[in-house]
């Protein structure tokens, strides 16, 4: 198993709080997990989601994240993870939960995908280990 950590999270399209925030925030699962990894995050918006999600999942519509992990030679793992703030604002209403809080659970989200973690795409999802993981470092985040 690879050492804990990080090489590098680099976050582009968000602002310099919500920058530091993100990147302690993959720092966090990162640690927990005992990984490392080189990620980068990137805001986009519905347009060019729509477009990600339609490209490489074949899925013609926006939606709030998407992974894509490349797994390296030493365990560890080179990462793009793709979050839309329109879907993850609209998300947050549907929850009534601030925007902040979405969007960290959508880099905490990401981050546990790019580690191998999946979850069911039904009703379920909210039930899955890899849901209640994800809730549980969203609650534990300084």
């Amino acid at each position: 198993m690879p050492v804990a950590g990080i090489s590098a999270v680099i976050v582009s399209g968000g602002t310099d709080g919500l920058a530091r925030a993100v990147r302690a925030t993959a720092a966090h699962v990162l640690r927990h997990e005992r990984r490392r990894a080189r990620v980068a995050i990137t805001f986009v918006g519905k347009t060019q989601m729509r477009r990600l999600n339609a490209q490489y999942l074949g899925h013609d519509y926006s939606t709030d994240v998407i992974s894509f992990p490349l797994p390296q030679p030493d365990g560890s793992v080179a990462a793009d993870i793709y979050i839309c703030r329109y879907v993850a604002a609209r998300n947050a209403r549907a929850h009534a939960v601030p925007v902040r809080e979405e969007l960290l659970r959508l880099v905490v989200h990401g981050t546990l995908h790019i580690l191998g973690w999946d979850h069911p795409q039904d009703a379920t999802l909210t039930r899955s280990p890899m849901w209640r993981r994800q809730e549980r470092y969203l609650a534990s985040l300084p």
